[in-house]
């Protein structure tokens, strides 16, 4: 009984898989090489920071086409007194989106740390090292994303309120399905004009990466409702308080985020 159930559980997590990559493959990816998000970050009321996602030109990896996405983030010399952060996490996975080839995080601020995850697709494994210190490999979803490449994973699919989306995502330590519920729609003020978003709160707490949150922290995004799905207001509580990031210089290939309500319904 016992082997039936995990077979079942695995034919259940198989299909949904399959169903995220037919998707990838029918529909064009809502963004593109060039897209630069810049946001501006404040640690309660204090601008602290600036972190930049950019997506570079496609690459070849292992004899792979692969997408390289970046994240830096850098303190401002003010906040560095307190809690300095030089940080620059790179992410690799095939052109066709659909898992992670490579991922690594260098840490030069208050925590020292130079991550690498290798992913092995041949025999389902992630290896985690830091400072070239490894651990054992980890068994891994097929289809898995890193800490990263899981934020454009996300943007694959379109939204609605109560949807709860599924992408199976490891940081080398671990690995578990990710969800982002779509909580409702939400006008916001962008850059002096309105804009329509959707409220996503992702449930990534078992894997680290990307933000250093306090325990149980909820990490809240509003990302455009059109069908580019773009972030733009990040709100969640770190380890040294809470904090807001706004999108406040987009680069964004083909079109600006939408500006008004009936732009913003309208596909590409």
């Amino acid at each position: 009984m016992r082997d039936r159930l995990a077979l079942f559980s695995c034919l259940v997590l198989l299909s949904t898989l399959l169903a995220g990559k037919l998707f990838a493959a029918e529909n064009p990816l809502p963004f593109t090489p060039g897209e630069k998000l810049t946001f501006q970050v404040r640690w309660s009321f204090i601008p602290a920071a600036k972190a930049v996602l950019e997506i570079h030109p496609v690459e070849t990896l292992n004899g792979r086409r692969a997408y390289h996405f970046t994240m830096i983030s850098r303190t401002h010399s003010l906040v560095d007194i307190f809690y300095k952060v030089r940080d620059r996490i790179e992410s690799y996975t095939d052109a066709e989106m659909t898992h992670s080839q490579l991922y690594k995080k260098l840490q030069d601020g208050k925590r020292k740390r130079k991550v690498v995850v290798t992913f092995d697709w041949a025999k389902n494994l992630a290896q985690f090292s830091n400072f070239g210190q490894k651990r054992p490999p980890i068994s891994i979803f097929p289809g898995s994303f890193d800490p990263l490449s899981v934020f454009y994973a996300f943007r694959l699919y379109p939204l609605a309120v109560g949807k709860v989306l599924k992408v199976p995502v490891s940081d080398g330590k671990k690995c578990v399905i990710g969800k982002a519920h779509v909580l409702r729609k939400e006008e916001i003020n962008f850059r002096g004009t309105i804009v329509d978003t959707f409220l996503v709160e992702p449930e990534l707490e078992q894997v680290g990466g990307v933000f250093e949150r306090s325990p149980k922290a909820k990490v809240k995004i509003w990302v455009s409702a059109d069908n580019k799905r773009i972030p733009v207001k990040f709100e969640s509580k770190v380890v040294v308080g809470s904090f807001v990031a706004e999108l406040v210089s987009p680069s964004i290939p083909g079109r600006p985020v939408s500006t008004n309500k009936a732009s913003a319904a309208q596909p590409n």
